[in-house]
């Protein structure tokens, strides 16, 4: 079963945020006023990891921008995460959250979790306001995203809301033309 336009279920873990530790839950993601985008990776430590959160911090505002906050999510345990903003240069830029998940309860509400190696798959959602996931994306550990896609979703699918009955096209960014499926438009694209 797809999790797109379904809510996100409920949860309680900690995060490391601007040098703190700080309790997330489904209601920190459904607040009404922010979108959300929960960026899934495998491990702490790693290799390809870093270098996507570097990415994600070298296009937090426009994030910010677009009103949504960023949380990345690992296995791992906020003090892990503290650790490695600490002694990474690439994590060190982030001013986002880095949420934990040792017990597993986010990577398998989010069906991202690998049982037999206890990481997840690098999964990215963006989810609205009132806590409805909205796109989603998830694949192979050795290949990193590109965050400016994800930035690129995130404003489409906030077009889609503000504007119902009109759709994204292919290749759509923000200020682009947009369609309003209609009987006329059958065949004529």
């Amino acid at each position: 079963m797809s999790l797109i336009n379904t809510k996100v279920q409920p949860f309680k873990t900690q995060a490391f945020h601007n040098g703190q530790f700080e309790e997330v839950t489904e209601q920190t993601l459904s607040n009404g006023k922010n979108w959300s985008v929960v960026i899934f990776m495998p491990a702490a430590f790693t290799f390809n990891c870093p270098t996507e959160i570097e990415d994600a911090a070298d296009n937090y505002a426009d994030f910010q921008k677009a009103n949504a906050e960023v949380y990345i999510v690992t296995t791992d345990t906020h003090f892990s995460h503290k650790v490695w903003h600490e002694t990474s240069d690439a994590v060190g830029k982030a001013k986002f959250f880095l949420v934990g998940d040792p017990t597993h309860a986010l990577t398998n509400a989010f069906d991202v979790h690998i049982p037999e190696e206890g990481l997840a798959l690098r999964g990215t959602f963006v989810i609205d306001p009132s806590g409805t996931i909205k796109t989603m994306e998830v694949h192979s550990n050795e290949i990193a995203r590109d965050v400016k896609e994800t930035v690129r979703k995130l404003k489409a699918a906030q077009y889609t809301a503000a504007h119902p009955g009109e759709v994204c096209p292919a290749k759509w960014k923000e200020g682009e033309k947009t369609l309003k499926p209609s009987i006329d438009l059958v065949g004529k694209i």
